[in-house]
């Protein structure tokens, strides 16, 4: 079973493998993250190298992304769920360019973690304010 920690970073990583492509801004956004926000204070970054390369272990398998999904639901408490999503949505933000195989994947999400429409509309317009440039 994944920890909170851990369920949140695969939601992360799952996100940033979407478009078959790890951009280095994707790996600075979910490390930049985690040295941040409170739901990761008690989290030991020396294992994330470990729990990114576990998911991606996952996604090479032909149902891959509903293993990860269904292992993130069962970890995530409620009050989580709304962070992760707004997490994936940092990290396809960080690359300024979301792909069909991201959106695609952000539906997924919400549907599993059973998440308001109107609250991820909120989440996303936020990161594309906090993402705007000219």
């Amino acid at each position: 079973m994944l920890t909170h920690q851990q369920a949140l970073i695969y939601c992360m990583v799952v996100m940033s493998a979407a478009d078959a492509e790890i951009s280095n801004r994707e790996v600075d956004a979910i490390s930049h993250i985690i040295v941040r926000l409170p739901a990761f204070q008690d989290y030991d970054v020396s294992g994330l190298s470990e729990t990114m390369s576990e998911c991606l272990e996952f996604l090479s398998d032909e149902n891959g992304i509903e293993i990860i999904l269904d292992r993130v639901y069962i970890a995530l408490p409620p009050v989580l769920r709304e962070t992760a999503y707004a997490l994936a949505i940092e990290v396809a933000a960080a690359d300024l360019h979301t792909a069909e195989e991201e959106i695609n994947l952000l539906q997924l999400l919400r549907q599993k973690l059973e998440l308001d429409r109107l609250i991820c509309a909120g989440i996303e317009r936020g990161a594309r304010a906090r993402f705007a440039s000219l």
